[in-house]
């Protein structure tokens, strides 16, 4: 039976997180007691065992928490990984939906044109169409963020929606095939 499950990473972890845990106490524990014992006078025979068992308890610490950190090691490569992964698909598809895109885009600011929207409501509009905050809105803007909300009110009235959802729905919806 093995210790580590390969398909279950975080039992791992648990399991190293103890074995460390249980070792580092054993290490203390035996350490309290060599040194009373070797004040008391005790038999260096009964001495060298108990640190042979604090060698054990250190080589413990050592073994599992190298396995920790190799395991956590591990999910992070696995983890940039999948995100180069995701930025190199994102990529192909910018690249393959190029003219899509800014077709859409181009149909964005002539739908803005046609609501009257201000430049700097059309620059916030289509920052809000992106998914940026408006805190993160008003950073790229070099703006307050009530000033921002403001602006999306007036985005909001202009276009005859409620908020953001709305916004956003009457751009995808016609994107989308009919729900059956």
């Amino acid at each position: 039976m093995a210790i580590f499950d390969e398909d279950n990473p975080n039992d791992n972890k648990r399991l190293s997180q103890w074995a460390i845990l249980l070792s580092v106490a054993v290490f203390v524990l035996i350490s309290v007691d060599v040194v009373g014992d070797y004040r008391d006078g005790i038999a260096h025979l009964h001495l060298l065992i108990e640190l042979l068992v604090l060698l054990f308890s250190l080589a413990g610490i050592v073994y599992f928490g190298r396995l920790y950190y190799l395991s956590a090691q591990s999910r992070i490569n696995a983890l940039r990984h999948d995100l180069a992964l995701a930025h190199q698909q994102a990529q192909v598809w910018r690249q393959a939906n190029h003219e899509l895109i800014a077709g859409l885009a181009a149909q964005i600011q002539k739908q803005f044109d046609a609501w009257q929207l201000t430049r700097a409501e059309a620059e916030v509009g289509m920052l809000m169409l992106k998914g940026l905050s408006h805190q993160e809105i008003a950073d790229v803007r070099n703006a307050s963020e009530r000033t921002i909300r403001d602006q999306a009110r007036a985005i909001y009235r202009k276009a005859g929606v409620a908020g953001r959802s709305e916004l956003s729905a009457f751009f995808l919806e016609d994107l989308l095939l009919p729900h059956e």
